[in-house]
């Protein structure tokens, strides 16, 4: 009996189709060579990459954005180690990703250990799975583990290996549809539980973390925040779920500790604690005898010196806190006067600096205007430096995943892949990059891919020709300033060699011009926005370590 046969590369390709997966983002090897002839004639769109950074930051943007898996695919050796970062950074940011690498052939040896290193075991200590593919037979199993894996609660990075001897044989297996997933829904003793804190609580407070934005929980905690009147703030990756013109909107913790939001979050009493995980800066902290904890999340609290709550609701998070909210019932009876005037101190602050008309630009004077020109579902994608911190307190999110910052791995080099990915999903939004002169030149190359793809893109870079988050740091522990200045292009014409539009802001009260010119033309633009940081140490270490708490 003749039993039909398939290639194993064209069987990988249509597992991948029965997950639904729409792009990969590439840079291709020889040892892919059998998986990209598969990938020509199926559905799956191939994005080619200038580096695989760039290929697989675009891969665990789209995995954060839509709750699917991203993918990307390498080749072997130097290929697949520049996946490392990528890894890490969906790893601990909680970004589903599938990466695909190839190999040499393992049945026998042509070239030695030309280019072979073990990349599956290299991968592991930052990945949820490792595997190399041994048989054609296994890729159905396989591909569909790897899926479940990456999307399975916490999201993160998970790698497959296709030696090149591997995709070329033949095969008789069979894909493996997917099949839904529900998550279990936390019992009725514990959220009594936690409502009954709730309800005892004198001065509590809502936090909303990046679970709460992976997993679309914005109507149900929008419900609960209007049904009980708690005030809530946010982390960095939590910015957004609820919409920060709220009225009971706090501020964002982007200090651990400090700010003038901590004057609220050190006299609250209880914490109601939603979709926030260990791997972010510690919005808070906690201490014996102090403030409790409600953990809301899908797993149980990771426990350390700095966060050991009292009660965990585990479960699906939007279920669980549509029956808190049942649970408490309404209205909680506490004293919110104090959280008001707070409020208030933190809405002044904010908009200090907020007009100022220096050049080169302050922090203060950016993030303003690019709020001006960004709509309530238009998306920035900031980069790594200390604008991060000043987009993170002063720049209002009004929707999910519109300001997309990474406070996990907090790698430099993804603002401009996670802007083009966003700007590939969402080309009916206005789209900016946001990048340091460091970080933008460490994947500047993908410019040109941008370009080819049609993208319309803002991409904001901020010159001050150093890595100035680390010079700020050097001033404040009293080192000399040495060893962080460089030197940089002519960024225009950087960008109008890529085929892109390059703009200049030689005045303060040019930038919303300039910005909105780029939008209304559209195509990929880059505007170059001179930076001074001086107000870093005014701002965040003078002025803070002077503040006194309202009583």
């Amino acid at each position: 009996m003749n039993t039909a046969t398939t290639k194993a590369s064209d069987l990988f390709v249509q597992a991948l189709e029965a997950e639904g997966v729409e792009y990969i983002f590439a840079v291709p090897g020889e040892e892919n060579l059998d998986m990209l002839e598969s990938l020509r004639t199926s559905n799956i769109k191939l994005i080619l990459n200038r580096h695989e950074q760039g290929a697989a930051f675009m891969a665990a943007t789209y995995g954060r954005l839509t709750g699917k898996a991203g993918v990307c695919m390498a080749t072997l050796g130097p290929g697949a180690t520049n996946f490392a970062t990528p890894a890490a950074y969906a790893q601990l940011g909680g970004m589903p990703l599938v990466m695909l690498t190839g190999q040499k052939p393992i049945k026998k040896s042509k070239q030695g250990q030309f280019q072979i290193i073990d990349i599956v075991s290299l991968f592991r200590p930052i990945c949820k799975m490792t595997k190399q593919i041994v048989h054609g037979n296994t890729i159905p199993a396989l591909v569909r583990e790897a899926f479940r894996t990456a999307l399975e609660e916490r999201p993160g990075a998970v790698l497959l290996e296709l030696p090149e001897d591997i995709a070329e044989e033949e095969t008789d297996a069979h894909v493996l549809q997917p099949n839904p997933r529900r998550y279990a829904i936390a019992g009725d003793e514990v959220l009594d539980e936690a409502a009954a804190l709730i309800l005892a609580a004198k001065m509590p407070l809502v936090l909303i973390g990046a679970g709460a934005n992976r997993k679309h929980a914005r109507s149900a905690l929008r419900d609960f925040v209007r049904s009980t009147g708690i005030p809530f703030f946010v982390t960095q990756m939590g910015k957004g779920v609820l919409d920060e013109r709220a009225p009971l909107y706090m501020g964002t913790a982007a200090l651990s500790d400090g700010d003038y939001l901590h004057c609220a979050i050190n006299r609250a009493d209880l914490i109601i604690n939603i979709g926030h995980d260990v791997v972010e800066k510690p919005p808070f902290f906690m201490e014996e005898g102090g403030k409790q904890v409600i953990h809301v999340n899908y797993k149980s609290a990771q426990v350390d010196e700095v966060y050991f709550p009292q009660v965990e609701v585990i479960g699906d998070l939007a279920a669980s806190v549509a029956r808190l909210k049942q649970k408490v019932g309404g209205k909680v009876d506490f004293d919110g006067s104090y959280f008001e005037r707070v409020r208030q101190e933190v809405e002044t602050h904010m908009l200090e600096g907020a007009d100022d008309p220096r050049h080169p630009i302050i922090p203060q004077r950016l993030v303003a205007d690019t709020r001006k020109v960004m709509q309530r579902k238009d998306i920035i994608a900031l980069d790594n430096g200390i604008y991060k911190l000043w987009y993170a307190r002063n720049y209002k999110a009004y929707y999910s995943n519109t300001v997309l910052l990474d406070n996990a791995l907090a790698s430099m080099g993804a603002g401009l892949p996670s802007a083009m990915l966003a700007a590939m999903i969402y080309p009916e939004r206005r789209v900016m990059a946001i990048c340091g002169d460091g970080g933008f030149m460490m994947n500047s190359q993908e410019l040109e891919t941008a370009v080819r793809l049609g993208l319309n893109l803002v991409v904001t870079v901020l010159n001050d020709s150093a890595y100035g988050m680390i010079r700020w740091k050097q001033k404040s522990a009293g080192f000399g300033d040495w060893g962080l200045e460089f030197g940089n292009p002519d960024f225009v014409q950087y960008a109008n060699s890529h085929g892109a539009t390059g703009h200049l802001v030689a005045a303060t009260d040019d930038l919303i011009p300039t910005f909105e010119k780029a939008f209304e033309a559209g195509g990929v633009h880059l505007v170059e926005v001179p930076v001074d940081y001086s107000e870093n140490q005014k701002v965040l270490i003078d002025e803070l370590a002077a503040k006194v708490c309202l009583i």
